[in-house]
């Protein structure tokens, strides 16, 4: 496929690894030139990611910022927009955990504070840019935000996540009503339990304890099974795609039954 044919151009963030680098993937598969962003820390992986994105015969970029940063979200748009010649898809994954198993009595304020600058503000910068950029645009566009089951029922000691995933649920509902007069629809994907190191208490867990804590969260589900990032992805390609055009306003599940809403 050339690059002539392209679907348009998607930004996808926090994709240097789990859930972003599979939908990142996916919607080069699509046909989408696709930008890739993440924090400086994983910028060798964001480089891997753009040659493996080219080897699709897409056009891709990788674009270095802090999502919970306003100035440097404006500046990651821009440079999409100065170099691929657009954006139609924003997808707004970029998230982190915050502490583990954590009670709200034990949590401090800069912990707190540190989970919502990225998972709730992180998003809302990315609606907004993105919403701007589409409606100056005139050509509608897709807007897709990272929920999470923990946005349909709080996890229990992880208070902060659960509350800026329920934020990310209001936010995407907001952005609907605001953006849908001009094309734009804005949905999010809310998964339950994802193969990827957030689920398994990151790169300090020992092989056991991820074993042990993906037996669990199988045993969880009617399926006896987790996701995987491509179970992610393959949502995420539908919400981007013209077909989805008439879903707004959605956090959809996407949990193994896990969760029935």
């Amino acid at each position: 496929m050339s690059d002539s044919e392209s679907k348009g151009v998607a930004l996808v963030t926090g994709a240097a690894q789990g859930i972003g680098r599979g939908i990142a993937l996916r919607l080069a598969a699509d046909g989408f030139t696709v930008a890739v962003n993440d924090v400086s820390s994983n910028s060798p992986n964001l480089d891997t990611l753009v040659a493996e994105i080219t080897r699709f015969g897409r056009k891709s970029s990788a674009h270095v910022a802090d999502v919970s940063e306003a100035e440097q979200v404006e500046a990651m748009v821009a440079a999409v927009v100065a170099e691929h010649g657009g954006l139609d898809v924003m997808v707004a994954n970029a998230g982190i955990a915050g502490p583990w198993r954590t009670l709200l009595v034990e949590l401090s304020a800069d912990e707190w504070d540190k989970v919502m600058n990225v998972n709730a503000r992180g998003t809302f910068l990315c609606y907004k840019y993105a919403g701007l950029q589409m409606i100056k645009q005139g050509r509608g566009g897709r807007i897709i935000g990272a929920a999470s089951i923990a946005a349909k029922k709080a996890i229990p000691a992880q208070g902060v996540y659960s509350a800026s995933k329920f934020a990310v649920r209001g936010l995407t509902q907001a952005a609907a009503q605001e953006f849908g007069p001009h094309g734009v629809t804005v949905n999010a994907f809310a998964p339950g339990a994802v193969d990827t190191s957030m689920l398994v208490g990151g790169p300090t867990a020992s092989p056991a304890q991820a074993a042990d804590i993906l037996d669990k969260m199988k045993k969880a589900t009617p399926l006896n099974m987790v996701g995987t990032p491509e179970d992610i992805a393959n949502l995420v390609s539908f919400l981007a795609s013209k077909e989805s055009g008439f879903i707004t306003g959605q956090s959809i599940s996407i949990n193994g039954g896990m969760f029935f809403d």
